[in-house]
């Protein structure tokens, strides 16, 4: 019974808030503050993926950001580099991640207006025909609300699995972007990459427009040559704030001496910072979007960590 009231109550204070909600994120658009969404390791031990996007989304949120691992070979030969000094054991949600676009097809069914997004899909891992069908397909019933995050992959194992060489992946992903990018917006598609390419082609569904593709990573010479040439936005996980000012002027000023026009791509942080102090230094830097990050736990743990989020950026758009 307890757990009954508690949903009730729960239902009740988010409908109540709905329209405070939306007040506050219009508000939030005309004041140029950045968008705010929520990322999380989804596995099937945590809220599934469409009741999860549709908290996220009564809350006010912007956006949901789901990651993708297509499996994790139990040789464990590559080393985890979010590893913190002396735990460097690969957490198991990896490995029990959701199919993301599946995941993220249930989220689009139940929501009106959320961004729907990748972080990252690890496009050189993916036939990049079947990939760009299924992106288009999920932008286009979603009406036009995906964003893909773009990563090139760290696990060598998991890489190489997919029959690639690990030291290919940079041009591969490049190659793939080129031949997805060619079928969404090309009625006899072709494209001739370093590593592959496509015969002229038929596919729909066309993607509702053009889908943003922001890269995720550092800000290491290498990505930053795939930004400047074919990203629309960057997404790096945030870094303690005196480097991560550092890494925001470095790659504007780089974006400049490349011809690419600064404002010409988004910024996406993820991990954002939860003080407000943070999160205000964050706003003035011109950061497009900071989005806040759910470990994957019990749904009542999730429900209450979204609340709490809510409630750091309700005091975040209130002093903004």
């Amino acid at each position: 019974m307890e757990g009954i009231l508690l949903g009730v109550f729960r239902s009740f204070v988010i409908s109540a808030a709905r329209n405070v909600e939306i007040e506050r994120w219009v508000a939030m658009v005309e004041n140029a503050l950045p968008k705010m969404g929520i990322t999380m390791l989804a596995t099937c031990h945590a809220l599934p993926p469409d009741r999860l996007a549709k908290e996220v989304e009564d809350r006010g949120f912007e956006s949901l950001w789901l990651p993708e691992h297509s499996h994790i070979p139990s040789s464990r030969l590559t080393p985890f580099p979010g590893a913190a000094p002396g735990r460097e054991e690969l957490p198991d949600v990896y490995w029990n991640l959701n199919d993301q676009l599946v995941s993220l097809s249930m989220a689009a069914a139940v929501t009106d207006h959320l961004v729907l997004g990748t972080s990252v899909t690890l496009v050189a891992q993916h036939d990049p025909i079947w990939l760009a069908k299924q992106l288009a397909t999920l932008d286009f019933h979603s009406a036009g609300r995906l964003e893909v995050g773009v990563g090139f992959g760290w696990n060598r194992e998991e890489y190489e699995a997919h029959g690639h060489n690990f030291s290919d992946r940079y041009a591969r992903t490049k190659d793939n972007v080129g031949i997805m990018r060619a079928l969404w917006t090309q009625d006899e598609a072709s494209f001739s990459g370093e590593l592959g390419g496509l015969e002229p082609s038929w596919s729909w569904p066309k993607p509702k427009g053009d889908i943003p593709l922001i890269l995720g990573g550092g800000s290491g010479p290498r990505l930053l040559s795939h930004l400047f040439d074919w990203g629309d936005g960057w997404m790096p996980i945030r870094s303690p704030k005196s480097s991560f000012t550092d890494e925001v002027v470095k790659v504007r000023r780089l974006a400049e001496e490349a011809g690419r026009d600064p404002e010409s791509f988004s910024i996406t942080v993820m991990n954002a910072p939860q003080s407000l102090e943070e999160l205000a230094e964050f706003g003035e830097l011109g950061i497009d979007r900071m989005v806040f990050t759910i470990w994957p736990q019990e749904p009542d743990a999730v429900l209450t960590e979204l609340d709490r989020f809510m409630e750091i950026a309700d005091s975040y758009l209130a002093g903004g």
